[in-house]
């Protein structure tokens, strides 16, 4: 990465303390041009301890704002900082730093954000039953929705150049953002692409999407797609602010 390019890495995170030192130390192994921000989300474990100890900053919120509240602040922080570019990895070691050259490869001219996608190397990441086929739902639909192929919508290892930075600091879905945020980057008309990547089981902590809530989330996600279809949008320039905010 050519050297005036400026780099964070921002993980949103909720009770991993199991976990957070590592992801730390590893981004620190294999990304140490990434400046590294913990947006720790309402924790009542060490956390936020654990975290300064590692050598990261910490951002903490007066209370529990969920992920997509976490996540802007990454975007809010990157934004005002003046990076180049930001990557989202999760708190829970799922994502593997060594992976992150590979989104750093394909954000060339022309694509403002990268995804990496499970479910382009096969058989690595086997995810639950009924969460697979909401994700494979989902991926179904936005496929159409922009007129390119989605595979893994819900992956939050993403990076982000400064167009889609200004675009999320200012409006982000705020509730399992993910799957929204492709549909907004759309009709902002901005671009983006998936590689491949290895992702890992959870090394700690829980989800919060447990099999209960599955399908609450995918009936959820699938009414905010549908609202964000309809919603009338005037033309606006590749990246402006949204009219109307997401959530």
């Amino acid at each position: 990465m050519p050297p005036a390019r400026t780099a964070v890495a921002v993980v949103p995170a909720y009770n991993e303390a199991a976990t957070i030192s590592g992801v730390i130390s590893s981004l620190r192994l294999y990304a140490p041009e990434f400046d590294v921000l913990i947006v720790d989300d309402g924790s009542t474990d060490d956390t936020s301890r654990l975290a300064r100890e590692a050598g990261a900053r910490v951002v903490r919120p007066p209370f529990n704002l969920g992920i997509g509240g976490a996540v802007q602040t990454g975007f809010v922080f990157a934004r005002e900082g003046g990076y180049d570019l930001m990557v989202q990895v999760d708190g829970d070691g799922q994502h593997d730093p060594q992976e992150l050259h590979k989104l750093l490869e394909a954000m060339q001219p022309g694509v403002d954000m990268v995804c990496g996608s499970r479910f382009l190397v096969k058989g690595e990441y086997l995810a639950p039953v009924s969460r697979r086929a909401g994700i494979h739902i989902f991926a179904w639909l936005l496929s159409r929705f922009v007129g390119q192929l989605v595979t893994d919508p819900t992956s939050g290892f993403r990076l982000y150049n400064r167009r889609a930075i200004k675009l999320f600091a200012d409006d982000y879905p705020h509730d399992y953002p993910e799957v929204e945020a492709v549909l907004m980057l759309h009709h902002h008309r901005l671009r983006m692409c998936e590689v491949p990547v290895r992702m890992f089981q959870r090394g700690g902590g829980s989800s919060s999407i447990s099999s209960g809530k599955s399908a609450y989330y995918m009936v959820k996600v699938l009414l905010a797609l549908f609202v964000g279809l309809a919603r009338k949008r005037p033309v606006i320039e590749p990246g402006d602010r949204a009219p109307v905010a997401a959530s």
